[in-house]
């Protein structure tokens, strides 16, 4: 019988390539990992994996065995979510997302399920989109609440399922003096602006470089913040613009100018990512209808 744990690591060689890749992924050592694999190879009786250089790649058998691997694992995920909800009226979930969501519609969402199903369980991990959706791949999180910026698409495994939330605009923040115009802004005004973007992922540079790019400028990145409250009150006191999801607007302490960009319309798509076979999950999908009926009611 296969080992759970070694499959998890199959699958991910599957995916990266590499073992020291898997090993980052899992909090392992190379060297555990590579251990692993090869108790995995004698229980299949079979070769798995083949030298290529530096490297190593599935020979046909391990192709077979990772196809395989996906989808045992999915169908275990899903056994124990169900499993979960069976010994527990309200079941559990874990959830991955970031910060600003969760706590203007997660929470609130959660709070109203839970009038439904009172003996609801949630875990919640904040973490970075790229890193929320690693953690639903390796089995850490049921599902991760993410987002894309329409000028910075982010790619998706396919044996993923993306369910789409909300789409929300992205504003220009300007200091209070911008207050006294009216109307969108030609982005070409803020050409010799200094720029506040994000400390951590790479979406918010490629959005102000891209979006930037289409005015016709290069713009002058100065600072690199994580929090949008701390963002939007360096822009209050004049350290810069950005630009900032309308939902974090909230998380202001002073009012700052905002303004659309003139030359374009740009998105912020939320989404809920997870895998396939737990997309059914009645818990999973109550909740998604919680987090949809907020955008309703806008």
């Amino acid at each position: 019988m296969f080992d759970l744990t070694r499959l998890r690591l199959f699958r991910e060689l599957a995916r990266r390539g590499t073992m020291t890749a898997v090993a980052e992924a899992f909090g392992m050592t190379s060297s555990a990992v590579s251990q692993h694999l090869a108790t995995l190879e004698r229980e299949s009786g079979m070769r798995l994996l083949e030298r290529v250089g530096r490297g190593v790649q599935l020979t046909p058998e391990g192709m077979r065995l990772a196809a395989h691997a996906e989808a045992i694992l999915r169908t275990v995920e899903l056994a124990e979510l169900d499993l979960r909800s069976a010994a527990a009226p309200g079941g559990s979930l874990a959830i991955a997302t970031f910060s600003t969501y969760a706590r203007w519609r997660l929470l609130p969402a959660i709070a109203r399920l839970r009038q439904r199903v009172p003996d609801l369980r949630v875990v919640i991990h904040e973490l970075e989109p790229a890193d929320s959706i690693a953690a639903v791949r390796r089995g850490d999180c049921q599902l991760a609440v993410s987002f894309t910026y329409s000028l910075a698409p982010r790619a998706i495994d396919e044996e993923l399922m993306v369910l789409p939330v909300a789409d929300e605009p992205i504003v220009l923040a300007l200091p209070p003096a911008w207050r006294r115009q009216r109307g969108a802004l030609d982005l070409r005004k803020l050409a010799d602006a200094e720029w506040i973007v994000g400390s951590r992922g790479a979406d918010d540079v490629q959005l102000a470089e891209r979006a930037c790019a289409l005015a016709g400028f290069v713009p002058r990145i100065t600072h690199r913040v994580d929090d949008y409250g701390l963002m939007l009150d360096m822009v209050a006191e004049g350290f810069g613009v950005g630009f900032v999801p309308e939902l974090a607007l909230g998380t202001a302490k002073t009012k700052v100018a905002v303004r659309a960009p003139q030359q374009m319309t740009l998105r912020r798509q939320i989404q809920v990512v997870t895998r396939a076979g737990l997309a059914a999950s009645p818990l999973l999908r109550a909740l998604l209808d919680e987090l949809r009926r907020r955008r309703r009611l806008g």
